[in-house]
């Protein structure tokens, strides 16, 4: 049954009434420097799974708990190393979530089961706010439908969920556009579960150790009857555009070239297509506009998206050809 969706703003009296509708058990969707989250109260088991049934999510897909001050990680995680203390320092509040093992006291709902909890600090100040408010950790996944581009704006948000939660923060768009990148701190080695901008190589400048990298991340497709995710994003399709989507991929000159012959080829028999081609090595911006890029283009009901691969030798590239490869189900077309 549909509900009424308040739609509020960052003023100081509005996060309050967002900060009360989290204590009392409800769900709001956020904006933080990464994506837009759908946020309840960490500990509260029956408001966690009111963030699933809104979003249509899968049970066993682990959720991000987000804190308002680096120390609350305690309350949430067991054994934390000087590792992650060091990685602490650096990284937060910023788009970097650290896996550890989890206390007793996080509730299945948050994980998705595990053992483990995925934490970070959001470097966005009504984020902040709204936690501080809520005097509690807040679990928050991207505030959109189940397998839709995350939002990096308010209008996103409104779209997918209006009617399904009780309130939305519209905010400031996303200056990141991408999710945070996820690293497993359980294990000897660190590994990165979904990656993002900060990357293999910014997290081994500060530990001092190599970092692995998912092997998931690394195949083109992922057997997902094979894999209970530690991470969101690891296993079922995510970031899908209405359209079908196909990556054109090799080098540079060819890809342009390609990419065109398609576009007219499909225009030729009446399809309207849109085209996501960024500049060779701008990977941030890439990072700022995907998500965004493909909702336009929903918007404008094309029948076809065509997208150039970037370079997955770089971090930041690598973290947007993942999300790419999803978006696209894995369709691709090499020249």
């Amino acid at each position: 049954m549909d509900m009424k969706t308040k739609i509020l703003t960052t003023s100081e009296r509005d996060i309050k009434t967002a900060a009360g509708i989290i204590k009392s058990g409800g769900i709001v969707a956020f904006p933080t420097e990464t994506v837009y989250g759908l946020g309840a109260n960490a500990f509260a088991a029956q408001a966690v799974q009111k963030i699933y049934e809104a979003k249509g999510r899968p049970c066993d897909n682990p959720m991000i708990v987000h804190i308002a001050r680096a120390s609350d990680i305690s309350q949430l995680a067991l054994g934390i190393t000087k590792s992650m203390v060091s990685l602490i320092d650096v990284f937060w509040p910023g788009p970097l979530t650290l896996v550890a093992k989890k206390k007793p006291e996080v509730p299945d709902e948050t994980t998705g089961g595990l053992d483990t909890v995925a934490v970070r600090m959001p470097d966005s100040a009504a984020a902040l706010s709204l936690i501080r408010g809520a005097r509690c950790p807040i679990a928050a996944p991207s505030a959109n439908l189940s397998g839709r581009p995350s939002p990096t704006k308010a209008a996103h948000v409104i779209e997918d969920l209006s009617g399904k939660i009780d309130a939305v923060v519209a905010g400031e768009d996303c200056r990141v556009g991408i999710e945070s990148t996820v690293i497993d701190m359980t294990g000897e080695t660190p590994v990165i579960l979904r990656p993002g901008l900060v990357t293999a190589d910014d997290v081994k400048a500060v530990i001092g150790v190599d970092v692995a990298i998912d092997p998931s991340l690394l195949k083109k497709e992922v057997d997902h009857a094979l894999l209970h995710p530690k991470s969101p994003g690891m296993k079922y399709k995510h970031y899908a555009p209405k359209a079908e989507m196909l990556i054109v991929e090799g080098r540079r000159g060819k890809v342009a070239g390609e990419i065109g012959r398609l576009k007219a080829e499909n225009e030729r028999i009446g399809r309207s297509v849109g085209v996501i081609l960024f500049e060779e090595k701008a990977f941030r911006e890439a990072a700022h506009d995907f998500f965004a890029r493909l909702r336009e283009l929903d918007g404008e009901g094309v029948d076809l998206i065509l997208a150039g691969a970037l370079s997955d030798t770089d971090g930041v590239g690598f973290a947007v050809m993942n999300r790419m490869l999803k978006s696209a189900g894995y369709n691709i077309a090499r020249v």
